[in-house]
């Protein structure tokens, strides 16, 4: 049984920053694509951020471009979220997500089989 499991969320000031992580179990990564969402109370989940198996491939959201870099370590079965100037916007529950293919879907949440519990981030302002 596939099982993702996310961390590294928290409490942080308008402009620092955060690292979550993402550990699979019950599969080992590859050719999977990966990705991040996040959610807010009462709105509907949305995209963040995805990355191809060999990390060659992302995309994000436009308002997190530059501030966000996921990034994959397959051996450890890991995803990550570096996240740098953080915005009191940015606040949510974040994630982690795999698909089993490249699709124009990616940005939505049509093609993502197994999630994570998630893990909130508070940004204060």
């Amino acid at each position: 049984q596939v099982r993702l499991v996310e961390s590294g969320g928290g409490l942080v000031q308008a402009g620092g920053s955060l690292r979550l992580s993402c550990v699979a179990s019950g599969i080992t990564l590859g050719s999977q694509i990966m990705a991040w969402f996040r959610q807010t109370p009462g709105k509907e989940r949305e995209f963040v951020t995805y990355i191809s198996g060999d990390g060659g491939l992302t995309d994000y959201k436009d308002s997190v471009k530059g501030r966000f870099t996921a990034s994959r370590d397959n051996a450890k079965n890991m995803l990550y979220l570096r996240m740098n100037g953080l915005k009191p916007e940015d606040t949510a529950v974040y994630y982690c997500a795999i698909a089993d293919r490249l699709t124009p879907l990616l940005t939505t949440q049509a093609p993502y089989h197994t999630w994570g519990q998630g893990t909130q981030v508070t940004v204060s302002s």
